[in-house]
């Protein structure tokens, strides 16, 4: 997309943290945004909130990615709103983290359900739209989707199993026009897993920088593809 401006993303998860970011890094370009959360007032406070930027239009849908009929609606109301998708970034997501022996068949399927199978609802309710457009569909993953570690079985699973899924669906769609990339965050200064942001947070990566490589992959020449982005702190603390 040589020119972003009035072009139209739908954002799962865009309340706060890197959905959030990438939100306002895409109106700053003069993109119009509709963002999701499972609770409605989160997602029109948030909206709210990024319409102060000005350039582009944010609306906020309650829509929780485990149902796909929701998917669906998320994908008409923006469609109404805007009149078409360009982009469909699949960034919500959850973690939970335990040994095997104490991770809870609940919270297992919690994170398949959202980080996995949500990723699929995501996609299949807008593949058309996007088809369509010639658009883009970027995930987010993380680097928990090459890097396995202990208490991570479950976020482990679902984050190989996206970066999977989006390669796969990559050469899917590569033939109509449409691009496919997945993120791969290391440490994010965000709210994931009851994190609460501070002062020593200064270097990790930030949510804007993740919404600044968004844009960046958004611009790129349409005969060039990077389909699968590693992304880290330059400068971690030494351990």
């Amino acid at each position: 997309m040589k020119n972003l401006k009035n072009k139209t993303a739908l954002i799962t998860g865009g309340t706060k943290g890197i959905g959030y970011g990438i939100a306002a890094a895409m109106l700053e370009k003069g993109m119009n945004v509709a963002i999701t959360s499972r609770k409605k007032k989160a997602a029109e406070k948030a909206a709210k909130k990024l319409n102060k930027i000005g350039k582009g239009k944010a609306i906020g849908i309650k829509a929780d990615v485990v149902s796909f009929e929701a998917q669906q609606k998320a994908v008409k109301k923006t469609i109404k709103e805007f009149g078409g998708i360009d982009a469909m970034i699949a960034n919500a997501g959850v973690g939970h983290f335990a040994p095997i022996s104490e991770l809870s068949d609940e919270d297992w399927h919690e994170t398949i359900d959202t980080n996995l199978t949500g990723v699929f609802h995501s996609v299949k309710a807008s593949v058309n739209a996007l088809k369509k457009s010639e658009g883009y569909l970027i995930t987010i993953a993380s680097l928990a989707g090459t890097n396995f570690f202990a208490k991570g079985a479950a976020y482990n699973a679902s984050k190989f199993g996206l970066v999977g899924f989006t390669q796969a669906v990559m050469m899917d769609l590569r033939q109509d026009n449409v691009k496919v990339s997945t993120i791969m965050p290391g440490s994010v200064a965000t709210h994931f897993n009851g994190h609460k942001p501070d002062d020593t947070d200064g270097w990790k990566i930030q949510p804007e920088d993740i919404g600044q490589m968004v844009v960046d992959l958004l611009t790129m020449p349409a005969r060039t593809l990077p389909s699968k982005v590693e992304v880290r702190p330059s400068k971690p603390p030494k351990k």
